[in-house]
């Protein structure tokens, strides 16, 4: 086909095909990375097979979640540090899909830029497989998309979708089960995972501090180092005590903290009774209720304040979920129990 004189190309508009293919060729080989049973992750093709059969389930249910990974991308952009923003991107998506009981079988991403730089997106492509094996997930596909005029320069956005599934009868919060003297377990956060990134970017302006400051909090790392410290995946921690049936019901502390997430894992006329004294507020979090002069109340409503996910777990299982949990490398403590409202 003849070109046109003085025509236009894509590449003249802003968007570069071959820089796009370049990203496609450095993920291939992060995806087939992810491989897992029921799933042969193949980039290239319009869409994503799984076989549910393959993966063990008999009578399963479809579970789906998306999410993205805020302001937090901020931190990561104006470091250069993409490294471990993928995990969050996971992260996010896949501890949502426990609060139903589900284990997550596909992962898609969605990564959109003015101009792709492809050493960039692949740390983060880098990322997003290393959450997938972290989660036993396939990274199946997703989308690349630049888009000059809609993002500043070296500004980009992303978004995860997952896709897991969970047996008819293992399916939760099991609202029913629940009542009054069920324990609340609390599993450790790494820090505050990808939630309340605009005001933790307030405070970090407030205190004067630049990003290759030494953490004040975090001994060894800069502050952008210790403020990216990637969300904590508990798929293959937590999966086992949902097949088993030992938890009746599970919150993701995401955005709106300890405070509005607990809530809807609970049932009709039962609520959470915290100890706020059953642990201590770890180091990041201190330091940025003192410096950006945050009440307690705006903080367990913004931040999980230490406690990445809480379970829901009858007495007479506490010390089979508890002992598990720790001995697979969670940190797990009772933090309260569900009394009547």
């Amino acid at each position: 086909m003849s070109e046109r004189p003085n025509g236009l190309t894509y590449a003249q508009a802003g968007v570069s095909i071959d820089a796009g293919n370049e990203l496609v060729e450095r993920i291939k080989p992060l995806a087939k990375s992810t491989r897992r049973s029921g799933s042969e992750p193949s980039l290239g093709g319009f869409g994503a097979l799984f076989d549910l059969k393959a993966a063990g389930y008999d009578d399963p249910l479809l579970v789906t979640t998306t999410d993205g990974v805020g302001t937090k991308l901020k931190v990561a952009i104006e470091t250069g540090l993409h490294g471990t923003v993928g995990i969050d991107l996971v992260g996010m998506c896949v501890n949502d899909l426990l609060a139903q009981g589900a284990e997550p079988l596909m992962f898609l991403d969605y990564y959109a830029t003015g101009k792709l730089d492809v050493e960039a997106a692949a740390s983060v492509v880098a990322g997003i497989a290393e959450g997938c094996r972290q989660a036993n997930c396939a990274l199946v596909g997703g989308e690349t998309a630049e888009m000059p005029g809609m993002y500043a320069e070296g500004d980009y956005d992303m978004a995860g979708f997952c896709v897991g599934a969970v047996d008819r009868d293992k399916v939760i919060p099991r609202l029913g089960d629940q009542k009054a003297g069920d324990i609340l377990v609390g599993l450790g956060s790494s820090g505050p995972h990808s939630n309340g990134y605009s005001l933790i970017r307030r405070i970090v302006e407030r205190s004067g501090l630049a990003w290759d400051a030494p953490a004040p909090f975090a001994e060894g790392k800069t502050l952008a180092e210790a403020l990216l410290e990637p969300t904590r995946i508990y798929i293959r921690t937590v999966l086992p005590h949902l097949k088993a049936g030992r938890i009746k019901g599970l919150a993701h502390i995401t955005g709106g903290g300890l405070i509005e997430n607990p809530p809807r894992a609970i049932a009709e006329g039962l609520v959470a009774r915290f100890d706020w004294n059953a642990w201590a507020l770890p180091p990041v979090f201190d330091w940025l209720a003192k410096t950006g002069g945050v009440s307690e109340l705006e903080m367990r409503r913004t931040f999980n304040c230490g406690i990445g996910l809480m379970l829901i777990v009858d007495p007479h299982d506490l010390p089979d979920v508890l002992e598990g949990l720790v001995r697979d490398g969670e940190d797990a403590f009772v933090v309260g129990e569900l009394a009547a409202a």
